[in-house]
């Protein structure tokens, strides 16, 4: 048996996976976080290493599974953020996590230091403030206190790691996601780093995704219900191990689109691919050799579950699809723009906001509804479209993620894409599957990655529709002119609110 967690930004899920690939059962435990108007965005590294020891006792109990019977435990985690650990390991503050966008300043200093393109070609990342370094730059300039305990830092899935074994370290997928990784020695960017004059010490070891960084401590064992000495595989970032998940282990495998709270478009790569408008992202796969070329929206599936909470009242996600499934929005003048926590693909903007546009008196609430999903649909072909202007040829598309079991969803991307899309069938196991995988792979219970390919199938495929696609073709650049007629209002508006 193998047990793989995916620690996300709403809970944890622990999956029970047999030594065949069959996933057995799963346990999730929810945890909150601290969001500010500021664009905080933190949580409390406590609450996930709580959410894992519950989630695997609760998985061990309610399967009657024996801890003995498991060879291995990995992770899949949210990527992106900041750990501040003091000399015992434990959290000097809480963590700062993928969506905080408060290092502005600090990211703008680090432009001006090192350069923008400069960093894209080291790192297959822009300078961001959703990345990990600046968000070490901000603790440094305004929690002097807080900074001066810090002696490490690591990323999510790295810190249940030190929690169960005492070892800290990290992978190539999840140091990726800082802006401080060197993708072409594979190794963290010590120059970068110089250039946020931040110490060498901070950064933590880099280990292959199946490297089995450790072993289950007693103390550990008590607290989770593990066997002491049971191995733990190092895991990787969310991002690539939900390629994994989706089968999408090289170049011959395709694209798929994550609909989570944010989403992204993605396929595998031999090398980093790199956009001449810096649209796109290149992560390093938790499959050694191999890169994760991402295209990146904050709110995907957020801006769906926004959407439903606030338009419709909080009712069903079924009434909410089943409204939106009976009106046009875009192809009669009115858009979305779903940037509510700022933006990464295809704009790197943190001040841009969510804007409904064309609003007229015959638009209802239904309507506001088709708006949201078309304004996602949009956003994410813009990031199709780096991968296309770079010489990639996408021929189908498999959907993962909550937002992709709708068929109304379904419908719009297949037409605004104009290609082919499959909703997998573990639409929201795909990541679980990835851990499980790289646990495999890293204890010897599995030969290699290609059983990600056997552990799920494509659903019924949903093809374009060649009239709607071309409907959307007018809408869709509207939709573009929107963003561009409102950038300046964004920074504008941003300082009005003094935040």
């Amino acid at each position: 048996m193998l047990i793989a967690h995916d620690l996300g930004t709403t809970g944890n899920k622990a999956t029970l996976v047999d030594n065949d690939g069959r996933m057995l059962a799963s346990k999730t435990i929810n945890y909150g976080a601290d969001w500010g108007t500021d664009g905080r965005a933190e949580q409390n590294p406590k609450d996930w290493w709580d959410a894992v020891c519950q989630a695997t006792r609760a998985l061990l109990q309610e399967t009657n599974t024996a801890a003995s019977d498991v060879e291995g435990v990995s992770f899949s985690g949210q990527m992106m953020g900041a750990v501040p650990l003091d000399e015992k390991g434990d959290p000097a503050r809480p963590a700062i996590i993928w969506a905080d966008t408060r290092s502005t300043k600090e990211c703008d200093q680090l432009v001006e230091r090192y350069g923008m393109e400069q960093c894209y070609q080291v790192t297959g990342h822009r300078l961001n403030p959703t990345y990990s370094l600046t968000k070490l730059m901000m603790l440094r300039n305004r929690e002097p206190e807080n900074f001066s305990r810090m002696k490490r830092f690591c990323l999510a899935k790295d810190y249940v790691v030190l929690k169960l074994t005492g070892e800290l370290a990290t992978d190539p997928s999840d140091a990726s996601s800082t802006n401080a990784f060197d993708q072409n020695t594979g190794d963290w960017a010590w120059d970068i780093i110089d250039a946020a004059e931040l110490d060498h010490s901070l950064f933590p070891q880099v280990v292959d995704s199946t490297a089995v960084v450790g072993k289950v401590t007693a103390q550990a064992a008590r607290e989770t219900g593990l066997v002491e000495g049971t191995p733990v595989v190092m895991g990787g970032g969310d991002g690539p191990m939900a390629a994994l998940g989706a089968g999408v282990i090289d170049a011959t495998s395709g694209a798929y689109c994550y609909l989570g709270s944010s989403s992204w478009v993605s396929l595998s790569s031999n090398r980093p691919l790199l956009d001449p408008k810096m649209r796109s992202m290149t992560f390093n796969h938790v499959v050694p050799s191999q890169f994760v070329p991402t295209a990146t929206m904050q709110a995907g599936g957020a801006s769906a579950s926004w959407g439903m909470e606030v338009l419709s009242g909080g009712s069903s996600y079924e009434d909410f699809f089943e409204q939106a499934a009976a009106v046009e929005a875009a192809t009669k003048g009115l858009f979305f723009l779903p940037y509510l926590i700022g933006e990464r693909s295809p704009h790197w903007n943190p001040l841009a906001r969510g804007v409904f546009a064309g609003l007229h008196m015959d638009h209802k609430q239904a309507h506001m509804m088709r708006a949201v999903l078309e304004g996602v649909a949009f956003n994410l072909n813009t990031g199709l479209g780096a991968f296309y202007d770079a010489g990639v040829t996408v021929e189908h598309i498999d959907l993962i993620g909550g937002l992709a079991k709708s068929p109304v969803m379904q419908r719009i991307l297949a037409d605004v894409w104009n290609v082919p899309i499959s909703p997998r069938n573990i639409i929201d196991e795909a990541n679980a599957i990835g851990a499980a995988v790289v646990a495999g792979v890293g204890v010897g219970v599995f030969e290699d990655f290609s059983i990600a390919q056997r552990m799920s199938s494509r659903d019924a495929d949903v093809l374009p529709d060649a009239a709607a696609h071309e409907a959307y073709g007018k809408p869709y650049a509207l939709f573009l002119d929107v963003y561009e007629r409102m950038e300046n209002w964004f920074a504008e508006a941003h300082d009005l609110a003094g935040s």
